[in-house]
């Protein structure tokens, strides 16, 4: 996925304040920016207030304070919720909410995997994609899992642009390919 400018600026600016505290402080506050997106996508009137021009931005700090306070959001997260509504960015939540996760992901070593598997994965098999994508990449892998049954078996797994096909129909490709060679 491609970030905006303006969506990767403003998770850089949230990366600085919350990847100080480490993991922990990056996860918390993509959980209380995630609950809020929960209640902003859940109403459309919310977001229709949010999101107008004409509505004052002094009253759209009030019931995004509120909403915080319902919450229980951190004083950092309420005030990065303060700062997109004052700059009319609180629209864009959702592309930064995903800008963050990619920057504070790099910041802390991590890597995006895209596992795609034949049917859904048990604890142990997730374990072993992630052993060996770990091994692979020399990164510790944060991974995405979904199924397409057209694999017919095996796993593919995508990290950036570099794709490991490990299932039953990339072989057969890789196989009609060749017999066609010959």
């Amino acid at each position: 996925m491609t970030h905006s400018a303006v969506a990767m600026r403003y998770a850089n600016a949230l990366a600085d304040v919350v990847t100080g505290a480490g993991m922990a402080g990056a996860e918390a506050a993509l959980a209380e920016l995630r609950a809020f997106e929960a209640v902003l996508a859940g109403s459309a009137e919310l977001h229709n207030a949010l999101t107008s021009p004409a509505v004052p931005p002094s009253r759209k700090r009030a019931v995004v304070g509120r909403i915080a306070d319902t919450l229980k959001l951190s004083r950092t997260a309420r005030n990065f919720l303060f700062v997109l509504i004052d700059h009319r960015r609180i629209a864009a939540l959702n592309e930064i909410i995903h800008s963050f996760e990619t920057v504070s992901d790099e910041r802390l070593g991590f890597a995006r995997a895209d596992v795609t598997s034949a049917r859904p994965l048990s604890e142990g098999q997730r374990g072993a994609v992630i052993a060996q994508l770990e091994r692979l990449s020399g990164k510790r892998i944060r991974a995405r899992y979904s199924v397409d049954e057209a694999l017919v078996g095996g796993v593919v797994a995508s990290i950036g642009s570099t794709v490991y096909d490990g299932s039953v129909r990339g072989r057969l490709e890789t196989l009609g390919r060749r017999l066609a060679t010959e």
